[in-house]
């Protein structure tokens, strides 16, 4: 995979390198959080829009659903991993709920779109719901039944078991604080805040 070969907004954002990334820790200890695996286009954006939510500890950009063990982002982007851009999401339940992520989630993306979401195409770009438990399934189908049933549309998003979540490079990590003017021209090109206010109007964006 070379950068020719990624979507234009997206290659002008990656011309130049970015920083190294540093990691904070956290008061909370893992036994107390949770975890939720999504996948919205661009990990980036979803990133960015989870970081905003009130009980969120930590984000990372990666990938899920595919077959090749630890892919790297060309790799994926490549095609044939079967791998989906996705973000892990690290958060207190006591500060904030799945369904809560999952409201967040759906204003975050456009649930008509198949194998892309705004202006990245191909199989890497679907959106996907990766439950890790019973309970997260059955409030994931509940969420996607609940946005058809609203808009009286087939629904795109895959609802997907979850097997392993690969984190991506070091410098996909964080990449809108570290890289914000890179980032900023990326998003506005890529068409996502017009369609995402398109499709939902003032609750775009789920915050």
């Amino acid at each position: 995979m070379t950068f020719a070969t990624l979507p234009t907004a997206r290659w002008f954002a990656l011309l130049a390198l970015p920083v190294a990334i540093g990691f904070s820790g956290q008061a909370i200890s893992q036994e107390q959080t949770a975890n939720a695996v999504f996948a919205g286009g661009c990990f980036w954006c979803v990133e960015q829009a989870y970081d905003k939510v009130e009980g969120v500890i930590a984000t990372t950009s990666g990938f899920s659903g595919g077959h090749v063990e630890n892919p790297s982002y060309d790799q994926v982007v490549a095609g044939g991993t079967g791998h989906i851009e996705a973000v892990e999401v690290e958060y207190d339940p006591e500060a904030v709920d799945y369904e809560t992520l999952l409201h967040v989630f759906w204003r975050n993306i456009d649930p008509f779109a198949e194998n892309r979401q705004f202006c990245d195409a191909g199989e890497s770009y679907r959106s996907a719901l990766f439950p890790m438990n019973d309970e997260q399934r059955a409030l994931a189908e509940a969420s996607r039944d609940t946005v058809a049933e609203r808009f009286d549309r087939e629904i795109a998003t895959e609802i997907k078991d979850f097997e392993a979540f690969y984190p991506a490079e070091d410098h996909h990590q964080d990449y809108y604080t570290k890289n914000p003017a890179r980032y900023n021209f990326y998003k506005s090109a890529c068409g996502r805040v017009d369609r995402l206010e398109e499709v939902w109007g003032e609750e775009a964006g789920g915050v």
